[in-house]
């Protein structure tokens, strides 16, 4: 039994209905449920598991949405960014940014036909006075009070001595600083339990209920149709307000409650993730994000032991799975090249692949590249049980902003319920974000302070990274029973996923290796974690035999569908 879904199923209304938990639905879950009202949220799969757990894993302003005259967007995703770094450390992180220059001039004719027209026009690289101009705008509007340094120039001799892999025909290299979110699946996970907390769900009051692998799938005299995903039951609910949150598929979710829209236009972005000591050296701790031969902006940056290559931007196929092809690889390892031409990289160091689609407006004739990553909310009323009801359909968004454009969202919704918002969520801290160290020596001090005879320094980091402060509960839980790590990896144990399954709605086995843990991204899942893992969720889930098996061959086949990943065993 799923608590979530059978506190749905017991008071079939709500103030308001959230169709979508990415992190935009979620975060106007978490800002609702603040404001004290009855808010429900329902998922077609798991959360972040669509184009927020996609993303290429930056917190940034968008230095190239300057070329696009999108200032207000500018402004607001530094603001945010910056605001993220306070509210969010545990997961956003300062993140140094290289850009290689290799030319003076170039650009400086076909770059104000850019901006007037949005169209890419022939393909030409951005040269350093270009570079210049757009950072210094940057500066503007992203410095945080002087908190942020300003950008820096060097010149090539300079440059190749900070990072010498860099290819030697470049003239300068210019750098500043963005922000960086490790783990999106879990920022995710904790905004969603901090709107679970406000709405007083360990109290039992229900406010605030959330609920993954449930769909709409129609809408009918009696109100929209629910659908349990793991069980096939449906059941009818109604709200005095909708929010449609389902990114890419607003449309295809307005078509299922019967309304006919045209708001979506989402291009698909591919990355691939490499453990290559050799290219992770040769980042020396930053991203490096430049302009490709294309005119595509693309990155190239370390997380943890792995690098991070993206992205493409293509026109969508809604029809197709999302996946990275062939083709992309090669245009990631042609980049690469560009940058690095001394790093030779093959698909043999590849350990995971993902694409997801972007939540973009119809762009007709603009070139996908300057399609705006500003959004809008589109209101369309309908009458569902006998009554009218605002349907609030969000078009765009992206990461930085959630916070923002969750709080717009919110004061919509507040203004057709005629309430007055009660507290601001601009400085309240997210989750495992609460009392974070501030410091390397902080850090330290807290893995120190957590670790036991049962718990060594290297499993409280873990948990201190995965968790953030929201660990102590997961330690604190640990020791309630026998606690045994995995032979497969000693990253997790069976307690843990225990804990995962009590407070993080776990519905597969994949739940576990892509979005509650970063296992899948690392490449590090074997047949003998999936087993393991599988062995323990079996009986709080109910699973039998057969459906154990059938959990790890879903797995398998999910990774090697959607992320390029052959799942092999330790023994072989």
């Amino acid at each position: 039994m799923r608590e979530q879904l059978e506190a749905l199923k017991a008071r079939p209304h709500a103030q308001v209905l959230i169709i979508g938990g990415g992190i935009n639905g979620v975060g106007t879950f978490r800002d609702l449920a603040l404001q004290g009202i009855d808010v429900a949220l329902v998922e077609r799969g798991d959360y972040c598991q669509g184009a927020s757990g996609a993303s290429s894993h930056m917190i940034h302003g968008g230095i190239r949405y300057l070329e696009n005259g999108e200032f207000r967007l500018v402004k607001e995703s530094v603001e945010e960014r910056n605001g993220l770094l306070k509210i969010a450390p545990h997961y956003v992180k300062p993140l140094q940014t290289t850009i290689p220059i290799f030319s003076t001039f170039s650009g400086i004719l076909s770059a104000p036909m850019r901006f007037l027209t949005h169209k890419q026009g022939k393909p030409q690289e951005r040269g350093a006075f270009l570079i210049k101009v757009g950072l210094t705008l940057y500066d503007f509007f992203s410095r945080d009070g002087g908190t942020v340094p300003r950008h820096d120039f060097k010149s090539r001799k300079k440059a190749l001595s900070e990072l010498p892999q860099l290819h030697p025909g470049i003239k300068y290299a210019a750098t500043y600083y963005d922000a960086s979110v490790h783990n999106p699946e879990r920022l995710t996970l904790d905004v969603l339990q901090d709107g679970e907390k406000a709405g007083g769900a360990s109290e039992g009051t229900g406010q605030a209920r959330p609920t993954n692998y449930v769909a709409v799938t129609a809408v009918k005299d009696d109100g929209v149709e629910l659908t349990d995903q793991l069980t096939g039951e449906s059941f009818m609910f109604t709200a005095d307000v909708i929010i449609n949150t389902t990114g890419a598929w607003v449309d295809m979710t307005n078509a299922d409650m019967g309304a006919e829209t045209r708001f979506m236009g989402g291009t698909k972005g591919s990355h691939i993730v490499l453990d290559h000591p050799g290219l992770l050296a040769a980042c020396n701790g930053r991203e490096i994000f430049f302009e490709h031969t294309d005119g595509r902006i693309v990155l190239i940056y370390p997380m943890g032991d792995r690098v991070l290559v993206g992205t493409t931007d293509v026109n969508a196929d809604m029809a197709q799975d999302a996946v990275c092809t062939d083709a992309e690889i090669d245009y990631f390892f042609d980049l690469i090249g560009h940058v690095f031409p001394n790093v030779l990289v093959t698909r043999e160091d590849i350990v995971y692949s993902f694409a997801g689609v972007r939540p973009l407006p119809r762009h007709d004739e603009t070139a996908p590249g300057f399609v705006s990553r500003d959004y809008r909310i589109e209101r369309a009323d309908r009458t569902i049980a006998g009554k009218s009801v605002p349907v609030l359909s969000l078009v765009g968004g992206k990461w930085t902003t959630f916070r923002a454009l969750s709080a717009h969202m919110t004061n919509d919704v507040l203004a057709i319920l005629g309430k007055q918002r009660k507290t601001s969520t601009e400085k309240l801290a997210i989750g495992g974000g609460v009392n974070f160290p501030a410091t390397s020596e902080g850090v330290e001090t807290w893995i120190s302070s957590h670790t036991s005879q049962t718990v060594d320094a290297t499993r409280a980091g873990v948990l201190l990274t995965r968790y953030g402060t929201r660990a102590k509960d997961v330690l604190a839980f640990l020791k309630e029973g026998k606690d045994t790590v995995f032979d497969s990896t000693g990253e997790l144990s069976d307690r843990e996923v225990e804990f995962m399954v009590e407070n993080e709605q776990v519905g597969h086995l994949i739940d576990v290796m892509i979005r509650r843990t970063s296992l899948a991204f690392r490449g590090l899942v074997t047949r003998e974690l999936l087993a393991e893992t599988a062995a323990v969720l079996a009986e709080p889930l109910g699973w039998d035999e057969a459906r154990v098996a059938e959990e790890i061959s879903h797995s398998i086949e999910i990774l090697d569908r959607f992320h390029g990943v052959q799942v092999q065993s330790l023994m072989a």
